[in-house]
C-alpha cells in the first residue's frame, strides 16, 4: 500500500520518529505498530518496510504541522 494512503492516520510520535531517523535500516517495535494500525504494512521484521519511494515522501512531502 502507497504510504499517502495511510500517513495521515499515523501516530504523531511515530511520523516524528520517522522524520527524525530518516533512512534507518530498522524501525522501532512502537513505530511498527504505529504503521500497522494505521494501515500500512506488517511485516514480520523490523527492516526492509518502507520503501526507497517511502523514505522520500516522508523527507519531502509529509507536513511537520500534523
Amino acid at each position: 500500500m502507497e504510504i499517502f494512503m495511510w500517513w495521515l492516520d499515523l501516530d504523531l510520535a511515530s511520523k516524528e520518529w520517522l522524520r527524525e531517523n530518516l533512512r534507518a535500516e530498522e524501525l522501532p517495535l512502537f513505530v511498527l505498530q504505529g504503521i500497522a494500525e494505521a494501515g500500512g504494512p506488517h511485516p514480520g521484521k523490523p527492516t526492509g518496510i518502507l520503501t526507497d519511494e517511502d523514505w522520500d515522501f516522508i523527507e519531502t512531502q509529509s507536513e511537520f504541522v500534523d
